[in-house]
């Protein structure tokens, strides 16, 4: 499936209006409903095969954020072979109280996978959280770049932010 008719895909599955509270705080009256693409099976392999080439070309796993992004870096696990760690939004408080579950992170070069981006919130907090913790973290990989403060955030941290689709993208796919 090529990005154009995938765009369309996502955003006939996934765009819907009303008042809704983004994490950053903000205000929209656009949403796209992440899940409602993720948990399509075709969708979602249709969007880790279009990620793939956003990957960098060397690193060690991947980091699906909790919630939406890990489902995103099951689909690219299976097609790059290389190994998920699932981020936690808050270390565990009990058990083993890990941050990153499914392996070591120490020393690790890990890729972020986010399904949105707007203010990129969670994306620094996850990146300083695995940073404190040894991980080597300089690339994010998402769906869909809301077009709001999010690179240009990340980017004040040294993250380099690749991005699928853009909600420009996505509305004029969906016009179409």
């Amino acid at each position: 499936m090529n990005k154009e008719t995938l765009g369309r895909q996502i955003f006939d599955l996934s765009y819907i209006t009303g008042q809704f509270k983004l994490r950053s705080g903000q205000i929209a009256t656009e949403y796209f409903d992440k899940y409602l693409f993720e948990a399509n099976p075709a969708v979602l392999k249709a969007v880790a095969e279009q990620l793939q080439p956003l990957l960098p070309t060397q690193f060690d796993a991947l980091a699906g954020l909790e919630m939406g992004g890990i489902p995103i870096a099951t689909m690219l696990s299976q097609l790059t072979y290389k190994p998920t760690r699932f981020v936690r939004k808050q270390a565990k408080e009990y058990g083993t109280c890990k941050l990153a579950e499914g392996g070591d992170i120490h020393g690790q070069h890990l890729v972020i996978i986010e399904d949105v981006i707007t203010s990129g919130g969670a994306v620094l907090d996850a990146a300083k959280a695995l940073r404190d913790r040894g991980a080597i973290v300089n690339h994010v990989v998402c769906v869909i770049d809301r077009e709001s403060t999010g690179r240009q955030n990340l980017a004040d941290i040294g993250l380099s932010m690749h991005a699928l689709l853009t909600k420009s993208e996505l509305e004029r796919l969906g016009q179409n």
